[in-house]
């Protein structure tokens, strides 16, 4: 029996949980990210200056994950899951 490229299984594929959370994140605007982190910064900023400087510190700290979701966002928009499996791989000169 012959292996052929349609019916060989990649063992490096993504699972269902992978895909379905990629589908979900798919679905958000990448602004909506970039706009959080900004948000996280502002009011950690606005809790400093009222002097609850805890607050201040837990909020601030919000801000490098949601920035990093957001990149996360846009390699799925762009790349999704197993993209290389699908297309090509694009070689720049």
């Amino acid at each position: 029996m012959e292996n052929t490229a349609d019916t060989q299984v990649d063992p490096y594929r993504e699972g269902p949980v992978a895909r379905a959370i990629e589908e979900q994140t798919a679905r958000l605007p990448s602004d909506l990210f970039l706009w959080a982190g900004l948000g996280s910064i502002a009011l950690a900023l606005a809790l400093e200056i009222a002097g609850k400087k805890e607050k201040a510190n837990f909020v601030g700290h919000w801000a490098p994950t949601f920035l990093i979701l957001g990149v996360y966002n846009k390699m799925v928009k762009l790349h999704g899951s197993d993209a290389s499996a699908h297309k090509p791989m694009q070689i720049l000169p």
